[in-house]
């Protein structure tokens, strides 16, 4: 007998969109969670209209983009323009342990569904409202997307070529980061629901999520009044030589090689068959393979340019030195690593076609994740509205006529 997930009795209505909305419910529901994702036609979310579509054929309902980063959250369709709307959502709230929204500050409030009405409806409710600066502050009311993010947080400050001007982050990053996070503090509050009979709203800032990632550069000021630049792949310390990425054999083929101590040096020079050049006096102690870095480099990509990425990276981690292939997204797909863990996997979607989306990130020894791809818009509404809210067939078919389940 399979045993239960962690999270199976719990019910989530999720108001989240685009993307780091879903993947709070998608982070629940592998760990057992009942995650309905309520959305509407009279407002199709971004996310659904990403390419690439199934065969081809763009429609919300068919968007790869959409049914990988929504993966296990079920959908609701309801329009929450209409009053109709707002109260079957409060009914469904009355039913469920958590709410999540990523709106910004009010918006749940301007729809009659900000946290102080639902727990009136459901005083132990666990809701999480993640606005990008959290609900107070001066930033309060900024809008932003996951590449805006990591600006505002300083991040882009960092990133580029050394000496060069910043170069922005090309992924929006931050939505899965903050999806993870922010289901994590919806279990914290579920524990703390479970020994006090008490709900609560969770403030989650995205901003103050994504400023963790240049916590060293911001110490640094803190204590040293210095302002962190771009420095390309170097040391952020300035200790470590080499410490880069360097060509390899092929087209765009890639490694990346961090050499910290003086026996990973040796051990390098030894993986390289002692060539001349790393005898030199100017390489022969770390300070001096720092000062004479960009020399060094050179040297270093004259060697890995000759050999294949994954049988040097399998060559150097031997001889107990940091580097890895820098994999590009058809390396992820094919790469045995990923492949063994079920990093991606293939499934059936409920419109008819086959696709593959990501497998469970969060694995645990008791239990195994089951993972199913983003929804159709409304693919739950028959069991939510008829069987847990109750509602006859007569008035269900009166709703959907009416453009209220829409």
């Amino acid at each position: 007998m399979a045993k239960a997930l962690p999270l199976q009795n719990i019910r989530v209505a999720n108001f989240g969109w685009v993307w780091a909305g879903p993947v709070v419910g998608q982070t629940l529901s592998y760990l057992g969670a009942e995650v309905y994702k309520i959305e509407s036609h009279a407002r199709v979310d971004m996310n659904r209209m990403l390419p690439a579509f199934a065969g081809g054929v763009r429609h919300p309902d068919r968007s790869l983009t959409n049914h990988a980063g929504w993966a296990g959250n079920g959908s609701v369709s309801l329009n929450l323009k209409k009053p109709e709307g707002r109260a079957l959502a409060e009914q469904l709230v009355a039913l469920c342990d958590v709410v999540v929204e990523n709106f910004s500050p009010g918006a749940m409030d301007e729809m009659g569904l900000g946290y102080e009405r639902l727990r009136t409806i459901k005083p132990d409710i666990v809701m999480l409202s993640m606005p990008a600066a959290g609900l107070t502050g001066p930033l309060r009311t900024v809008r932003t997307y996951g590449m805006s993010l990591t600006s505002l947080t300083g991040l882009d400050s960092l990133t580029g070529y050394f000496d060069g001007p910043p170069i922005p982050c090309e992924n929006a990053l931050a939505d899965p980061l903050n999806g993870i996070l922010g289901a994590f503090a919806i279990l914290a509050a579920l524990n703390y629901r479970d020994r006090t009979g008490k709900g609560q709203l969770i403030d989650y800032s995205q901003h103050e999520a994504m400023m963790q990632l240049v916590g060293p550069a911001f110490m640094d000021y803190a204590f040293n009044g210095r302002v962190a630049v771009p420095i390309g792949n170097r040391h952020p310390l300035g200790v470590a030589a080499p410490h880069g990425v360097f060509p390899c054999a092929g087209d765009d083929r890639w490694i990346s090689i961090a050499v910290m101590t003086e026996a990973e040096w040796l051990r390098l020079v030894h993986a390289m068959g002692d060539p001349e050049w790393a005898q030199a006096p100017e390489f022969s102690c770390a300070a001096g393979r720092v000062r004479h870095i960009d020399t060094l480099h050179t040297r270093l990509a004259e060697w890995t340019r000759t050999v294949n990425d994954y049988e040097l990276a399998h060559t150097l981690q031997r001889h107990g030195i940091a580097a890895a292939p820098v994999l590009n997204v058809a390396d992820l797909y094919n790469d045995p690593h990923y492949r063994a863990r079920g990093t991606f996997i293939e499934v059936q979607h409920p419109l008819g076609f086959r696709e593959t989306i990501y497998g469970a990130y969060v694995k645990t020894s008791r239990t195994e994740a089951k993972v199913s791809p983003g929804p159709a818009i409304g693919q739950d509404n028959d069991h939510v509205f008829k069987q847990l809210l109750g509602l006859s067939e007569e008035r269900y078919q009166e709703l959907i006529a009416q453009q209220i389940i829409y």
